[in-house]
């Protein structure tokens, strides 16, 4: 292994429904079984989707004692002090405190936000190194990263919450820390070459060069991923179902989820954990 500490991925993103906690936990378990140490990390205390997956997946295991890879969880919940400035201490104490105690043990710690503006998701940003922000394949969706001319489809400016990861990385580099490492994911992407699809993939190429972010193919809509998350399961623990044959459409799912690894690039970041360790094969 290279580097000291553990390498934090935060999976980011002001708008709910892009598909977040799917991609976190897929990603979560994509490093695991590639031999890293992982932990994640819950900030969406109201809605937990990752803490309910990672719940189904330990009742699966103690109902059907299959051995599949875990990691360590917490979750945070928001602070309840009476005043902001308690409240805001009082979550960042939360969140420095997981993080470092993660960084001890993890070589990757994964963090789940809300999708809306809070005070711990801000921290959170600030203290990613990697950002990964899962996007529907929709013109709705860009609102979130740049404003656009709705005549001539022309950037206009940044979104609010790209001018939020733009401060938060000017603050992680005047503290001597790398850079935050942005990639955008085209999550629940059509099967279908339509028009609209050429153009906001076209729009999202000029966004990446404009606010600087690295454009990533993300996860299709299927079916598959919400049966999944009922068993704690990724498409990565199929195989563990002895007689389970794949389906075509499972087979691509799974695909796409070793793109976006790929784009994550862990064995950069911490070299490679196991010598010759890959993901299950189709």
């Amino acid at each position: 292994m290279t580097n000291n500490g553990a390498h934090i991925i935060v999976f980011g993103n002001e708008k709910g429904g892009s598909g977040k906690s799917t991609t976190a936990m897929h990603t979560a378990i994509a490093l695991l079984r590639l031999g890293y140490r992982v932990g994640t990390v819950d900030l969406d205390a109201r809605q937990g989707s990752l803490t309910r997956y990672m719940k189904n997946r330990w009742a699966y295991i103690q109902r059907e004692k299959h051995n599949i890879p875990c990691p360590i969880h917490m979750d945070i919940e928001q602070s309840r002090a009476h005043n902001v400035a308690g409240r805001n201490r009082e979550e960042q104490d939360f969140l420095f405190m997981a993080l470092t105690e993660m960084g001890r043990e993890c070589d990757f710690v994964v963090v789940d936000t809300p999708g809306s503006d809070t005070n711990l998701n801000r921290m959170a940003h600030g203290r990613a190194d990697t950002l990964v922000t899962p996007l529907n394949d929709s013109f709705v969706d860009l609102d979130v990263l740049g404003r656009i001319n709705p005549e001539t489809h022309e950037i206009t400016g940044p979104s609010i919450y790209t001018l939020m990861v733009e401060e938060k990385n000017i603050e992680k580099i005047e503290r001597g820390q790398t850079p935050i490492h942005w990639i955008v994911v085209r999550n629940r992407m059509s099967h279908l070459n339509a028009r609209n699809k050429q153009e906001v993939a076209g729009i999202l190429e000029k966004m990446s060069v404009t606010f600087g972010f690295q454009l990533a193919a993300g996860f299709s809509e299927r079916v598959i991923f919400r049966e999944l998350f009922l068993k704690g399961l990724t498409l990565l623990d199929l195989k563990e179902d002895e007689g389970y044959k794949l389906s075509v459409s499972e087979i691509t799912a799974r695909q796409e989820v070793r793109s976006l690894i790929r784009a994550i690039a862990p064995e950069k970041i911490k070299g490679y954990a196991n010598k010759g360790t890959s993901l299950p094969a189709a």
